[in-house]
Parts: C-alpha cells; structure tokens; sequence
C-alpha cells in the first residue's frame, strides 16, 4: 500500500468496518428476525418497500425535471409506455424487454 504501516491498518479496518455495518444491515434481519418479531402494520407496510423503491431508482430517469419545472416526457418515457402496453397484452416478460428496447432505439432514431 502506501509503505506507512499505522495508515495501512487505518485504511483496512475502515474497509473491514464498512464491511462488517454492509453485511449486518443487509443481513440482520435474516440472522436476528426470530428475535425481534416486526408489528403487523410494519409488516404489511413493508410489503411495498420494493416497489417504491423501484419507482424512485426509475422515475426519476424517466421523467427527468428541473427545480421549478414540469417534467419533461422524452423517448425513455415513450419507450416505458410501450412496454407497459405490451406487458399488459402478452404478459410477457421477455416481450416487454424487446419490445421496450425496440422501441427505444426506434423513436432514438427518429429523434
């Protein structure tokens, strides 16, 4: 590392730290949840964590907006409807990517 033996255990117990507080919020819940049972309404609020947690990763790429602007709907959001579209016809996974990404570099073409 940097030759300087007190900054290279620093640096390795930082990265051995960080590690250690990844895998306990990752997998607490997993290795301790028998021991501290979660309420129901907890519980049942939990179950849309996922998604929410979708919308806020996807939205924001799809509907990019400026501070004090109306979002913008460009060919991402386009190309989104159209998979949206599909899926709803063919419940089909595979459809929606292809047709999604069709769309995609289509309406890219033509802009």
């Amino acid at each position: 590392m940097s030759g300087h033996a007190g900054w290279d255990w620093y640096v390795l117990g930082a990265i051995a730290l960080l590690v250690l507080c990844s895998f306990l919020t990752r997998c607490g819940y997993l290795l301790f949840g028998d021991y501290f049972p979660l309420p129901e309404g907890l519980r049942r609020a939990l179950r849309y964590a996922p998604n929410a947690a979708l919308i806020a990763i996807v939205l924001p790429e799809l509907l990019p907006w400026m501070p004090g602007a109306m979002p913008q709907v460009g060919v991402k959001a386009v190309a989104a409807l159209i998979a949206v579209l599909v899926y709803l016809r063919t419940r089909s996974a595979v459809m929606v990517i292809v047709a999604g990404m069709l769309a995609l570099w289509g309406l890219q073409a033509l802009s």
